[in-house]
């Protein structure tokens, strides 16, 4: 294994972070007393020497191995990880070192889950930099990388085919290096847009840019402590619903969409079946809100279940409402959309809708089979056939998704968590959500938690974010070089 080469390109990550480190270390300096010059100062330093050293001392080099490239996949996002903590830990406060490793996890994966009890106690620069971390992870540390090297590079066309799922560049109709081009065009784009929609809507810039930030990513990670409920504003919930949604899309799908303006695209079934789902479970959530009592108007039953559906489904975790009271039936029904969050292709995490309606069309044909083993029936998605040899894989991962769930959750109870907080916390950890429900719900935090619950939930949300297999797959290396 090439360690030079691997070690020249996860820099390429790092500096992705020393840039929004410079950022938030210009806003602190800036800012009116600002007590995180000091560790921002500190941390981009650092991170930036430790970014830029392999580049002069280690040679360029074009070819890389399939393990290689997996190995750069999983080291530029520990690293991010590792690096991304520096500037909580040296500012102290409520963060320790799980604490600061658990924020930097949650932030870089976009799960948005938290540890802090008062988000608006931490100084301006240190929130935008809690935010940047979302921005950075929502279009993908390795897909900074992939933007540096050139198009023409073997290694690029090798590294793309790893970081993107086959579901997110089954929609593309270009070659697989223009596949990390437009997923940058489309991201950049939504959240220049969500900014302005957000200011218009009644932010201050600084909360605009932090929330444009969350919400393009999926993330959550908020500006303040009450979240979007902070703000009482009818129109600044609107368009964070917008962008939840519109972030949870394929981006492919957009592009096509916008590029050739025409609504084609979206006569897709995995768009029909994600946004039916979204429909009916938020008259469903909203029918039990008002049935229960727990809001006594249709009108605002409407809002804030559609909104925490959405939000849940989307894998952003933004909060206009107190989820720990509400029934039990609004509570599993949000839950479960988390697992299959919204499409291939888009931020968020889980399982994707692809795959779900990809297992109950699978379903469906194999129990058509058992009945008439005589018929020729086939899975079809957007009138295509699909091969068992291409639904396999996909019906696999959900299996292996729950398998690691039930591990995770175990070893959680094992650490001391509580029975509910250690099923939900991973769960929701898995499929990047964040808030859970409880006490981890969406006016709660994770910082009573253990802190070796705190470690398994931030391994919990990487394998999420990278889809369980590159993790796996560096592992087994790992594995089958200490039995050579």
């Amino acid at each position: 294994m090439n360690w030079k080469t691997i070690i020249r390109n996860v820099g390429y990550a790092l500096l992705v972070s020393a840039l929004f480190m410079l950022a938030s270390l210009l806003i602190a300096i800036f800012g009116k007393e600002d007590t995180a010059i000091a560790p921002l100062s500190i941390s981009f330093l650092l991170t930036f020497i430790f970014g830029v050293f392999p580049f002069i001392f280690v040679r360029k080099n074009a070819a890389i191995t399939m393990r290689e490239g997996y190995v750069i996949i999983v080291l530029s996002w520990l690293l991010s990880f590792i690096f991304g903590m520096l500037p909580y830990v040296l500012w102290g406060g409520p963060f320790s070192v799980i604490n600061a490793w658990f924020e930097s996890v949650s932030g870089y994966t976009t799960t948005g889950a938290s540890i802090l009890e008062q988000v608006e106690s931490l100084p301006k620069s240190l929130l935008f930099w809690r935010s940047s971390t979302h921005f950075i992870g929502g279009l993908g540390v390795v897909v900074f990388l992939l933007l540096i090297i050139p198009s023409s590079s073997p290694m690029r066309l090798r590294l793309t085919n790893m970081e993107l799922s086959s579901l997110s560049k089954d929609s593309y109709n270009v070659r697989a290096n223009q596949t990390v081009y437009i997923f940058t065009s489309v991201y950049l784009g939504m959240n220049v847009v969500a900014f302005f929609a957000y200011w218009i809507a009644g932010m201050t810039p600084f909360d605009a840019i932090n929330h444009a930030f969350s919400v393009c990513a999926t993330g959550g990670f908020s500006s303040r402590d009450l979240s979007i409920a902070s703000f009482h504003s009818l129109p600044i919930t609107l368009v964070t619903m917008f962008f939840m949604y519109v972030a949870s899309l394929h981006f492919g799908m957009l592009y096509i969409s916008v590029v050739t303006r025409s609504l084609k695209p979206l006569n897709n079934d995995v768009f029909k079946f994600y946004t039916i789902t979204l429909a009916v479970g938020s008259i469903l959530v909203a029918a039990a809100l008002k049935g229960s009592g727990v809001i006594e108007s249709w009108y605002w039953a409407l809002i804030d279940g559609s909104f925490q559906l959405l939000s849940y489904a989307s894998t952003t975790g933004f909060a206009i409402c107190d989820n720990s009271i509400w029934p039990l039936f609004p509570t599993v029904l949000i839950l479960v959309l988390g697992i299959q969050c919204g499409m291939a292709g888009s931020t968020t995490g889980g399982v994707k809708s692809d795959r779900i309606l990809l297992v109950f069309k699978s379903t469906s044909v194999h129990i058509k089979r058992s009945v008439n083993p005589s018929t020729v029936n086939e899975v079809r998605l957007n009138g295509k056939p699909v091969s068992d040899r291409d639904v396999e894989p996909h019906v696999l991962y959900v299996a292996v998704f729950f398998l690691v769930f039930v591990i995770s959750s175990l070893l959680c109870l094992a650490s001391g968590s509580g029975n509910a907080n250690a099923i939900l916390g991973t769960l929701c950890c898995l499929d990047n959500v964040g808030p859970a429900a409880g006490s981890l719900g969406t006016f709660g935090n994770y910082n009573a938690e253990p802190s070796l619950a705190k470690f398994f939930y931030t391994i919990d949300m990487f394998m999420g974010r990278v889809e369980i297999y590159p993790v796996l797959a560096v592992a087994s290396f790992i594995f089958s070089r200490k039995n050579r």
